[in-house]
């Protein structure tokens, strides 16, 4: 004889599954001659986006930039077909902690002696597959200099070390 699922329980495990907070990640694998790699997840919390990043075989010692930019392609081997900074509301190159920003701007990634970096930070104006500031499908990358959060429109932050697609999921 078969079991009827009460429907207030296929209402409650419909409502459950609706509530899992869009996710997304991104492998972030070497540019041309270099090393760098590594890992990032990013979660929607509310209307901000919460991003968790480990990296190996960076410079040492160092702080790098690291940003969201417009497209997913990582085919040139340099990073470059990446394209610019992620900017969906147009605004100018600047800090993470400001609201005048483009919405690729992330904190530096501090690298320890042995050449890996974490980082954990939580940001506003993305957000994971809906709206201007999705950032499903655009690139994620770290570069080879510090982020000096005022030249325009790149915060002078060099060459690109890796290059990651984000994808749902």
């Amino acid at each position: 004889m078969k079991k009827l699922i009460p429907l207030a329980a296929l209402l409650a495990a419909c409502q459950s599954m609706s509530d899992d907070p869009a996710r997304a990640t991104a492998a972030l694998q070497p540019t041309q001659g270099n090393k760098a790699f590594g890992e990032a997840t990013f979660e929607q919390v509310g209307d901000k986006v919460r991003i968790i990043v480990f990296t190996q075989n960076l410079p040492p010692e160092r702080e790098l930039g690291f940003h969201i930019h417009e497209a997913g392609d990582c085919s040139s081997g340099d990073g470059m077909s990446a394209k610019g900074h992620f900017n969906p509301f147009g605004k100018p190159h600047g800090h993470p902690g400001s609201g005048e920003r483009h919405a690729g701007d992330l904190p530096m990634l501090k690298v320890e002696k042995n050449g890996r970096a974490k980082l954990d930070v939580t940001v506003d104006g993305i957000s994971i597959g809906s709206g201007p500031g999705n950032i499903v499908g655009r690139g994620l990358i770290i570069h080879a200099q510090a982020d000096d959060y005022k030249t325009q429109p790149t915060g002078n932050a060099g060459a690109r070390l890796a290059c990651g697609v984000i994808k749902a999921g």
